[in-house]
């Protein structure tokens, strides 16, 4: 009986840590782009999100808006949009924010679209790829405040310059959809972090 009741504080033990260094990084997470300092660059670089059809999804529309007003308050020149389409045939999230943006006033000429990428992974490596022609050094990461950490690390481990841009406002507005979106990108985070999980 000693053993068993051994082994079951042992694995209450761990239990609990485990918790403790998960509530750890979900806080690092949450508070890591409240210290983000928007410096100038010369991209924003929107990762990317749902279009609906020809229409951005709230998620992505918000991550339009922020760059655009990047690019108008004159911290960014370029704007860099990516992400595919989930099905052949339809608009792609890279062409729906750039017309998005395009409607917004902003010139088809600073903008560029990588449209194949699936992930942020993928958002930032075919980005990277697509901008070298245009001497492109330096970005501004735009998406939601709790993806910003995972995204930013990302962007380091492919070579980029690159700084959290967070949007100022999101869909993710109740607390149940907060802590479900927290929980989510902590995991993540924590599977890119400890094995380059790639999501």
């Amino acid at each position: 009986m000693l053993y068993l009741r051994l082994m079951l504080k042992g694995f209450l033990l761990a239990v609990l840590m485990a918790c403790l260094g998960f509530a750890w990084m979900a806080w690092g997470v949450m508070h890591y782009a409240a210290e983000a300092e928007e410096q100038p660059a010369d991209a924003a670089l929107v990762l990317g999100a749902a279009a609906w059809g020809n229409k951005p999804s709230p998620v992505l529309r918000e991550r339009i808006n922020h760059a655009v007003q990047l690019y108008k308050s004159g911290k960014v020149r370029w704007i860099v949009f990516t992400g595919g389409t989930p099905e052949p045939g339809y608009p792609t999230e890279a062409d729906v924010g750039r017309d998005f943006a395009l409607k917004q006033g902003v010139p088809m000429t600073v903008m560029l679209a990588e449209n194949q990428s699936r992930n942020t992974w993928e958002n930032l490596q075919n980005a990277q790829k697509l901008v070298e022609p245009f001497g492109i050094r330096s970005f501004l990461l735009v998406s939601d405040p709790m993806h910003m950490r995972r995204a930013v690390l990302m962007a380091h481990d492919l070579g980029l310059k690159a700084a959290p841009a967070p949007t100022t406002s999101s869909r993710y507005l109740s607390f149940g959809t907060q802590i479900r979106f927290l929980a989510r990108e902590t995991w993540l985070y924590i599977g890119y972090r400890v094995f380059r999980k790639i999501s």
